[in-house]
């Protein structure tokens, strides 16, 4: 009885190794497809503008905060005590408030990018299914640092993929 599973176990292991040789495992960097897309390097420019116009308007209250503290040293000597910690206290207030718009600046532009990429990445799914049907691939991996760390530079299918991508517009 115990040869018998051990030889079932032996026929069913060598049946896996088979069907794991017939496997065909491609990968795609969707980083880099979704940059060479027009809807990637579209919502890219529009992110990049948004992106630029707020980092202006922060710029410009980082400079106004940092006028606001050296007026303050200037002028601590000549101002009274109460005045003083008046002064001190606001300007710890106006840089708290700065900090705190700074990360909702930054919470804002990922949950936009999120917003902007999440339909391009749907499409280039359906794309990857498309291309490795007709590639024949049974699996395709996302190439990322952690994923992938080394594969034959012929099961990259990125630059496909953005074909068939721009192609179904």
């Amino acid at each position: 009885m115990t040869s018998k599973l051990v030889l079932a176990a032996l026929v069913l292991g060598l049946g896996v190794r088979a069907q794991a040789a017939d496997a065909k495992i491609g990968y795609v960097d969707l980083q880099k497809a979704i940059q060479e897309t027009s809807a990637g390097k579209k919502a890219k420019s529009d992110l990049e503008k948004e992106f630029n116009a707020k980092k202006a308007e922060l710029q410009k209250k980082e400079a106004d905060i940092k006028k606001m503290g050296e007026d303050l040293e200037k002028k601590k000597v000549a101002l009274s005590d109460d005045v003083r910690a008046k002064k001190t206290q606001e300007l710890q207030q106006e840089m708290m408030k700065f900090q705190k718009e700074v990360g909702e600046s930054q919470m804002n532009i990922q949950k936009k990018e999120r917003d902007l990429t999440g339909p391009i990445i749907d499409k280039l799914q359906s794309a990857i299914g498309r291309v490795a049907k007709a590639k024949g691939y049974t699996m395709v991996l996302e190439k990322s640092e952690q994923s992938v760390l080394w594969a034959q530079k012929d099961d990259d299918l990125t630059d496909e993929v953005v074909k068939d991508f721009e192609s179904k517009k």
